[in-house]
């Protein structure tokens, strides 16, 4: 796989099963994510490979949905998924989780999709020009937002 167009990492003084817990909860996920508001199963209903969910995203007074299906779910480690517009490749998704010695890395990385002719609609239609610079601020504030919360949980 090519080189992620947007990723960050953080550590987390909570254990990887912890972490992952959080992440593959939909309603947790769409909490700690900028521009997503809402995520929901549509097929399946839990972090299975094939499983799929309908995210709802916002920017402004900008709104769009996007359909994503789970490709990879490994306890502890690993949950990444397709995303796709009416069928249009968007992105994809990958959270990365390693043990260490005062709980886990967590690393989110994303993967840009969009074929090059839907790149303009895009860009109207989320009101964001530069998606690698929107996703990599994104991503931290999704990263320090779970650091927060799964330490949170994991001091109770």
């Amino acid at each position: 796989m090519s080189a992620p167009s947007a990723t960050a990492a953080v550590t987390v003084a909570a254990p990887p099963g912890t972490v992952y817990g959080l992440i593959t909860d939909l309603e947790v996920l769409a909490e700690l994510a900028d521009e997503t508001t809402a995520m929901r199963w549509v097929s399946g209903s839990s972090a299975t490979p094939g499983a799929r969910f309908r995210g709802n995203n916002r920017n402004g007074w900008r709104r769009w949905s996007t359909t994503c299906t789970v490709t990879d779910a490994a306890s502890g480690q690993t949950f990444a998924f397709d995303v796709s517009h009416l069928g249009i490749p968007i992105a994809r998704w990958q959270y990365d989780l390693e043990a260490v010695a005062d709980g886990c890395r967590v690393t989110e990385s994303t993967w840009d999709r969009r074929p090059g002719w839907f790149r303009l609609p895009a860009e109207l239609a989320t009101g964001v020009r530069d998606r690698a610079e929107a996703n990599t601020t994104h991503i931290t504030a999704t990263l320090g937002r779970l650091k927060i919360r799964a330490e949170s949980g994991a001091a109770d």
